[in-house]
C-alpha cells in the first residue's frame, strides 16, 4: 500500500486524487480491500455540487467497487485473504431494528450509506469496508468486475426504489423520467415485470438511444413533444401507472406528479438538494401514492443469480474505461454526459 492515493472531496465544486493514509482495521468487523474496479455515481456529483452538507471535506468519494480482500478483522465470518468481493454501497450492522427487517439503507448501528459519505469510500487503491461480512458478496468466477460493480448500487436501487416501491405490474405503462444510470437501470429492472410500455424522457439523444437499446418503447426528448399528451395518448387518457423520478430536480418531480394517472404511483429515485413543489391541490383527489428510499440493497443477492444466469444484460451500460489513477479525467467524461456520451464509467487497476 506504497503511495496510497484516492479521490478526496475538498469542498463543493473540488475534488483532487491524492495521497491519502494507507487504510487499517478500525473495529473487528472490518476489512480492507484492494480496489480492483470501482465506478462514478450521480450521487458523487450530488456531493460535489454542495447537495449533500453531511459529507465533509477531506472525505474520499465512492460507494461503488469490486475488491480484493487484504485483511480482516478478528470479529469477522465468512471471509478471507483472497476473496474477491462486490462492495455494496450499503453497510449493514445486522443488529439493530432496521437491519433485523431487512431495511439496511436505515441502519441504526454505524451502518447505511456511509462509504463516501461519512466515512472514506472506495474511490482510491484500497479501502476499508465497515461490517464487512454483512456489507460484501463473494463473487463467483463467471462475473466480471465490470458486471458486478453495477451491483453495488445502480441496480438494486433502480430495482428496490423504483420497480418495488412502484408495484411496476404486467401490463402497466411506466414512465422513467432521467435516461441516467439509475434511469437505464430502471428499464432493465422494470422490463422484468413485463409491463406493457416503457417511456423514458431525458434531454440528452444519446441517451435516450440508450434507453431503446436497453427496452424503452418510446422516448421524448425533454423541451420537445409534451410527454403529458404522449403519455395521454398511449394510455386512453389515464397516464402512466408508475413514474419513476430518476434524476433528482424539482422539475423532474413535479413532472412524475402529471404524468401518473388516478390511483398510480410515483417512485422517486432521485437524490435532491432543493425542495419540490408537491402539488396536493391536484394530486389529493387522484388516489397517487407518493415513494421515496434510500436503497437498502437486500436484493443484490437475487440480482446477482440473475446476473449469472444471464437475465440480466448489462453489457451496454459501461461506456468509459480509465485506468485507477485517471479519476479526475473520469469525473470530467462522466460529469458532462450530454457532451460524451457517458453512462458509466469505470476504473480498474
Amino acid at each position: 500500500m506504497k503511495d496510497m492515493r484516492g479521490l478526496v472531496y475538498g469542498g463543493p465544486g473540488n475534488r483532487s486524487w491524492t495521497e491519502i493514509p494507507d487504510p487499517a482495521i478500525q473495529d473487528p468487523r472490518d476489512a480492507v480491500i484492494r480496489v480492483d474496479a470501482v465506478t462514478i455515481c450521480g450521487t458523487d456529483l450530488h456531493i460535489l455540487g454542495g447537495d449533500v452538507p453531511e459529507t465533509a471535506a477531506g472525505r474520499v468519494l465512492g460507494h461503488e467497487a469490486v475488491g480484493t480482500v487484504i485483511e480482516t478483522g478478528g470479529g469477522v465470518a465468512g471471509l478471507v485473504a483472497g476473496d474477491r468481493v462486490l462492495a455494496s454501497c450499503i453497510s449493514a450492522c445486522g443488529i439493530c431494528r432496521f437491519c433485523r427487517e431487512g431495511v439496511y439503507g436505515q441502519c441504526l448501528g454505524g451502518g447505511g450509506w456511509i462509504l463516501g459519505h461519512l466515512v472514506d469510500g472506495v474511490q482510491s487503491e484500497y479501502a476499508r469496508i465497515p461490517f464487512a461480512d454483512l456489507s460484501t458478496y463473494k463473487l463467483p468466477e463467471q462475473v466480471s468486475d465490470e458486471s458486478a460493480v453495477l451491483l453495488a448500487d445502480i441496480l438494486p436501487t433502480s430495482y428496490e426504489v423504483g420497480v418495488l416501491n412502484g408495484r411496476v405490474q404486467p401490463g402497466d405503462t411506466v414512465v422513467i423520467v432521467g435516461a441516467g444510470p439509475i434511469g437505464l437501470a430502471a428499464v432493465l429492472a422494470a422490463r422484468l415485470y413485463s409491463p406493457a410500455h416503457i417511456v423514458v424522457i431525458d434531454k440528452a439523444e444519446s441517451r435516450l438511444q440508450a434507453a431503446k437499446m436497453f427496452g424503452a418503447d418510446t422516448t421524448i426528448v425533454a423541451g420537445g413533444e409534451d410527454p403529458r399528451e404522449v403519455l395521454l395518448a398511449l394510455t386512453g387518457g389515464l397516464g402512466a401507472d408508475v413514474a419513476m423520478e430518476a434524476v433528482g430536480t424539482p422539475q423532474t418531480f413535479e413532472l412524475c406528479a402529471s404524468l401518473v394517472r388516478p390511483g398510480g404511483r410515483i417512485a422517486n429515485i432521485g437524490v435532491h438538494g432543493k425542495p419540490a413543489t408537491l402539488h396536493l391541490e391536484d394530486l389529493w383527489i387522484r388516489n397517487v401514492t407518493i415513494t421515496t428510499g434510500l436503497v437498502d440493497t437486500f436484493s443484490t443477492p437475487k440480482l446477482l443469480d440473475m446476473l449469472v444466469a444471464d437475465r440480466l444484460d448489462l453489457s451496454h451500460m459501461i461506456t468509459h474505461r480509465f485506468p485507477l489513477e485517471d479519476f479526475m479525467p473520469a469525473y470530467d467524461v462522466f460529469a458532462d454526459p450530454v457532451r460524451t456520451g457517458a453512462l458509466k464509467v469505470v476504473l480498474s487497476r
